[in-house]
């Protein structure tokens, strides 16, 4: 046979029909067109061949019982399979698109709720790091307000001094200094609530925060390095740690608000309400 591909791939099957012996004849028609004579007869042996195979399908119309024993095959066995295949992607289809809407929809959902949460914080949500740390700016302004605010609590300071001043007498000591102090003064340093001074100069706190993440994206993989981890080794009393002696190596050392810096005396009020435990 010639090296066509299409022939190839006919006669690679392990059944092969009188429709493919026409196929073959067609494709033959073309590659042993050189061969034909004036008459229109095809002096190539495999052209022969081939149209002897297809005369003897036809004799007696052989070929007919042959193409409805395909035909029952196919109705039989075939198209059922076909139409429970088409009606299992058919499914697949339809849960692929009903995911695709709650896909949608969550999209949309956690969307929505991520503006809402931008709206609350005050910023767009493009660069939320630098929009964040733009925002540390206002709080100076809003510990200034805060302080302001709390000027109508001094009645009820004073109020709740007399009273403790009466049911303890000489017992009584000076109660809530520091909300008296924020009543008073408005937010000041630390440092001039500790020592009646105000500081000669105050330097903010510096924010150690980076922005490169936002500019240049640092990719779906994490380089953990070549570097091998030294664990120790159990054995060695180097790698055990050393956890001190007594009850003084074990106190912590929390320090005191009255040693504090220059820190607005609003946020360490602000705090120490947070961190209150009432027994």
């Amino acid at each position: 046979m010639p090296a066509h591909d299409d022939i190839a791939a006919l006669l690679s099957g392990s059944y092969i029909n009188y429709f493919h012996c026409l196929k073959i004849i067609e494709i033959l028609k073309e590659t042993e067109a050189d061969t034909k004579n004036l008459f229109g007869r095809y002096g190539s042996q495999r052209m022969k061949d081939w149209q002897d195979v297809v005369k003897s399908y036809e004799k007696e119309n052989l070929y007919l019982a042959e193409a409805a024993q395909m035909l029952v095959r196919n109705i039989s066995y075939e198209i059922p399979g076909l139409k429970k295949q088409i009606a299992k992607e058919e499914q697949m289809q339809a849960e692929c698109e009903k995911k695709h809407t709650d896909y949608l929809k969550n999209e949309a959902l956690c969307k929505s709720e991520f503006l809402n949460q931008c709206k609350q914080l005050g910023i767009q949500g493009e660069k939320i790091k630098r929009e964040l740390v733009d925002r540390l700016q206002e709080l100076p302004d809003i510990y200034d307000k805060i302080g302001k605010s709390l000027k109508p609590l001094l009645p009820g300071i004073e109020l709740y001094a007399a009273f403790t001043k009466y049911a303890l007498g000489d017992r009584a000591t000076e109660v809530l200094p520091l909300l008296q102090y924020i009543v008073e003064h408005g937010n000041t340093t630390v440092y001039e609530w500790s020592y009646g001074e105000p500081p000669l100069s105050v330097e903010p706190d510096p924010i150690h925060i980076e922005f490169d993440d936002e500019e240049h994206a640092a990719g779906d993989k994490i380089d953990f390095g070549d570097a091998a981890i030294d664990f120790g080794s159990i054995d060695d009393a180097a790698g055990q740690i050393d956890f001190g002696d007594g009850e003084a190596a074990a106190e912590i050392d929390w320090g005191n608000i009255d040693n504090a810096g220059a820190g607005d005396l609003v946020s360490s009020l602000i705090y120490m309400i947070q961190n209150a435990k009432i027994f």
